[in-house]
């Protein structure tokens, strides 16, 4: 299994007994454009190095609460167990293709892609049996999926507090194999196959997080840092951490958006096949500004893209709380042909980044998350003085 070596791993309890500024990190979904965001994250991680003055760091040393969506999920996972961001970006460049493996003819109808190729590269990165509970594991992790069998978004984290993670319990989620937790939260509906888990007895239906609000899961990070029900059986005085934008740093780390205009629309042309096809990318979409714009209200934004016309980038705006509640910045970049021309990446089909499965435009992604790096991470941001490598 890839990570750090026993005797420098951050033990998590230790971790989460620590006084001081708390450090979050989340990364949305987006197949393989997880690409560009390791570039922002490969950025952000020398900015700590450099902070930090030693040349082993990781992204694992500082962030506190690592989540992740879909190819999110891999990326945070990975961040978790200490790899570096070069040993994340190493696995989607050599196991991209391998991933995507095309199913059968027959199998296409139900989903493009064989999942055995990718469950076996992520048992290969994270271990056939390291659980969710397991020691490698220096942060707290959020990841995202949906639960088809009961319909509902299941945001499962390994908060050792957790109500649902006690040893006791009979359906204990730290005892689910981390691997496995990764492939449900990235099982993208007609890519994937649906990935089955055993909680308690019960076999439960998973597919990608992306598909719930939380393909964006920084607010929902937010809220399972804070909120004391989800620390039920902690100590009274770890209850939830302590908010503020010299307690709480959020980075939110994109893999780009493609919203555009379409002018030449007709009423006619909206048709079953139409909806089908564009109705589920507009409610994700809007689902993932939905999470960065409650980040950009409660939170002190210091970095992020434009949101929409009227409320523009919030940055230095003000909400309906007395203070904020924490420091916060969003790098994203836009997939139109304006945003790469933006980026001095115009010779760039858009098209041929936009997909979850542009397996064949790798150095395209990654030239993008750079030039989206270059313009836009700042150590400023980071405000080292306060939330310290």
């Amino acid at each position: 299994m890839a990570g750090r070596a026993p005797e420098r791993r951050v033990n998590l309890n230790e971790r989460l007994a620590r006084k001081g500024p708390r450090k979050l990190l989340a990364i949305d979904g987006g197949g393989i454009r997880g690409v560009l965001s390791l570039q922002i994250l490969q950025s952000i991680e020398k900015l700590l190095i450099q902070g930090s003055g030693r040349h082993d760091y990781r992204l694992a040393d500082y962030f506190d609460y690592v989540a992740g969506t879909s190819t999110g999920g891999i990326i945070a996972a990975g961040i978790a167990i200490g790899m570096s961001v070069r040993e994340i970006l190493d696995f989607y460049l050599n196991n991209g293709a391998a991933m995507f493996d095309k199913a059968s003819i027959l199998r296409r109808l139900q989903y493009q892609y064989n999942k055995e190729p990718l469950a076996l590269q992520l048992q290969n990165v994270f271990g056939p049996a390291t659980t969710l509970g397991a020691p490698e594991i220096e942060s707290l992790l959020l990841l995202v999926m949906r639960n088809a069998t009961t319909d509902s978004p299941w945001p499962i984290s390994n908060n050792p507090y957790a109500k649902y993670n006690r040893d006791g319990h009979v359906a204990c989620n730290l005892r689910i194999p981390l691997w496995q937790l990764v492939r449900a939260s990235t099982a993208a509906p007609t890519y994937f196959p649906p990935e089955v888990i055993d909680s308690g007895g019960k076999p439960f239906v998973f597919v990608d997080g992306g598909v719930t609000m939380y393909n964006n899961p920084t607010f929902q990070m937010f809220l399972m840092a804070t909120v004391d029900r989800y620390w039920p059986h902690a100590a009274v005085d770890s209850r939830g951490w302590r908010t503020g934008v010299d307690d709480m740093l959020i980075i939110s780390v994109g893999t780009g958006t493609s919203a555009g205009e379409n002018y030449s629309l007709r009423p006619e042309e909206m048709n079953l096949i139409f909806n089908a096809t564009t109705v589920p990318s507009a409610l994700m979409y809007a689902a993932l500004n939905e999470q960065d714009f409650l980040c950009r209200v409660f939170g002190d934004c210091v970095s992020g893209p434009l949101l929409d016309r009227e409320v523009d980038s919030m940055l230095g705006s003000r909400g309906p709380l007395e203070r904020k509640l924490f420091r916060y910045a969003r790098y994203n970049a836009e997939l139109t042909r304006e945003g790469l021309a933006a980026l001095g990446c115009a010779d760039i089909e858009p098209a041929s980044v936009q997909k979850l499965d542009s397996i064949d435009a790798l150095d395209g992604l990654q030239r993008i998350g750079q030039a989206t790096a270059a313009q836009n991470v700042k150590a400023e941001h980071l405000n080292l003085s306060v939330f310290k490598p």
